[in-house]
């Protein structure tokens, strides 16, 4: 099979795309025909190994070479084969996974219990843009957030892959959600449910006078403290990212809000799906909201497999609405 590997760290350029053995699945495992996938911001952090700080603390990220060989942590396929002890899925079957790798190949492996049918309603591309971006929206705002009907909530961020399935998701649970974005991304976020949108190129939602209840921080645009005044005394500031940076960046923003909690009354968290135990549980979940007409991914553009470092480079600019697919 043909798969992308990560041999070194670096620019796209790196990924070498070259032929390997196709996995055997083991007891527990299925051998799935990967049909689509999806680039992520953790695509490209493992890819350059950065923020070099994160080299440090272990997880993905190696000291001096990548511990993950083939990147892509989306996959939407068919099944292909089963292990022996599998007895949920049958060749053919149409899955879809949150994966720690493999993603960037034809064919992947991977456990049962991480496994979850593809909604009926998507077509493969569809389904791949879902597994990260919709479950650390879903994370944060479910988990994390706490969230509740009639809650006034925003999104820092909503244009994004993340952004675009947290209002939706948002809106899903009862909430009234607010979206900040950039000018151009302003009708799109209001057309997949936000009530109000701020521009930031406009307008700072942390000096408007406006209250939320919870705040779901993706694109960590501004300081901890700042936000604070965006929040209802008892609010939750839910921190997904932050500015990219080569050194510190995004750890430093998720690490001062997550410092300043015990100091104030409002509650700060972090929604992390690439640690998250319950992938499956919730791609459950995120099918029934799917099936119901609830959500549906907003996709920006559409690379060939060939092209998933030219999808990679794109991504990295900051300015895609929504996500970038890849057909395998």
């Amino acid at each position: 099979m043909k798969a992308f590997i990560l041999r070194s760290y670096g620019s796209p350029d790196v990924l070498d795309l070259t032929d390997v053995d196709i996995p055997v699945p083991g007891e527990d495992e299925v051998l799935v025909r990967v049909r689509a996938t999806s680039v992520n911001p953790y695509d490209w952090h493992n890819m350059r190994g950065e923020p070099y700080i994160a080299r440090l603390m272990g997880g993905g990220l190696g000291l001096r070479d990548p511990k993950l060989e083939i990147l892509g942590a989306d996959m939407a396929g068919q099944v292909e084969a089963v292990g022996r002890n599998v007895t949920g899925f049958r060749p053919g079957d149409e899955v879809f996974a949150v994966l720690k790798q493999g993603g960037f190949a034809e064919y992947v492996c991977v456990r049962e219990d991480e496994l979850a049918p593809k909604p009926k309603s998507l077509s493969f591309e569809q389904a791949a843009a879902v597994p990260m971006a919709a479950n650390t929206a879903l994370l944060g705002l479910r988990d994390e957030g706490r969230i509740q009907p009639g809650q006034k909530v925003l999104v820092n961020g909503a244009s994004g892959g993340v952004g675009t399935f947290a209002v939706q998701i948002a809106r899903a649970f009862g909430a009234e959600v607010t979206g900040v974005c950039s000018t151009r991304n302003v009708d799109l976020v209001r057309s997949i449910g936000a009530k109000e949108v701020v521009d930031y190129t406009q307008e700072d939602f942390t000096r408007n006078g406006r209250r939320y209840d919870l705040l779901l921080d993706i694109a960590g645009s501004r300081p901890a403290w700042a936000c604070r005044r965006a929040l209802t005394p008892g609010g939750t500031h839910v921190v997904v990212g932050g500015p990219a940076g080569r050194w510190l960046q995004p750890v430093g923003h998720v690490f001062s809000v997550l410092a300043m909690s015990p100091f104030v009354s409002q509650r700060a968290a972090m929604a992390d799906a690439v640690r998250c135990t319950e992938n499956k549980r919730n791609l459950l979940t995120l099918t029934e909201l799917i099936e119901a007409g609830k959500i549906t991914p907003v996709i920006d553009r559409r690379y060939p497999f060939e092209e998933i470092p030219a999808a990679i480079g794109y991504l990295e600019e900051g300015h895609a609405p929504g996500k970038v697919v890849i057909a395998v």
